[in-house]
């Protein structure tokens, strides 16, 4: 089994550069409100010192989808990850590939996934907490996450971390696993053996 890995919320080149150099597949880089968030001109000047083959992502929650194309434009992004309610016309609007988020509280969001299986290109399924749209540290039920691979591609996020990141690969067998919060010294600095020590758990996890 094939598991990618993305590390989200990089704010800086020194983080993203050791994120590719040790294994991640994705980086992904907030425009939202959050401690973790660029600029789109910041984003940039970190994609260009990327290697090739890592894949870019944008976060966007509830934007301006004029907006949405001008980042991604200027910064040179992949992806689009749409991290908010937008609707599946808006989800189709875009040239870019598209991953939509969706927060999961309880087992009433899964109907909500099959609306989106023949619009985006992977579903990312993080923890509902009231007033945050990412970021929060904290796990879900991954039950629900199983029962949703019937949708398409499963991105896992919400609380990953080294120490949790194969007992979710197992169960899970997603597409990817998304971290950021976990793999952080401060919010939006990523501690790097944790970054180290998150890709080989879940690299080894994907091996079994």
């Amino acid at each position: 089994m094939t598991v990618r890995i993305k590390i989200c919320g990089i704010t800086n080149k020194e983080d993203a550069l050791a994120a590719a150099h040790l294994g991640a597949d994705a980086l992904g880089f907030v425009f939202a409100a959050s401690p973790r968030k660029v600029s789109a001109e910041s984003a940039r000047e970190i994609i260009k010192a990327l290697p090739p083959f890592v894949k870019t992502v944008g976060v966007f929650v509830d934007e301006d989808p004029e907006r949405v194309s001008s980042i991604a434009a200027l910064g040179g992004l992949d992806i689009l990850q749409l991290h908010g309610s937008e609707s599946v016309d808006y989800c189709s609007s875009f040239d870019h590939r598209v991953i939509k988020a969706v927060r999961m509280q309880s087992r009433d969001e899964l109907k909500n996934l099959s609306k989106y299986v023949d619009v985006v290109d992977g579903l990312l399924l993080d923890t509902y907490v009231p007033n945050k749209s990412g970021g929060t540290g904290i796990t879900f039920d991954w039950q629900l996450a199983v029962e949703a691979r019937r949708y398409g591609r499963i991105i896992l996020a919400g609380g990953l971390n080294p120490e949790n990141v194969a007992a979710a690969i197992s169960m899970v067998k997603p597409y990817a696993v998304d971290a950021s919060s976990g793999l952080e010294r401060s919010p939006g600095v990523k501690d790097h053996e944790k970054m180290a020590q998150f890709i080989r758990e879940a690299t080894e996890a994907a091996r079994q």
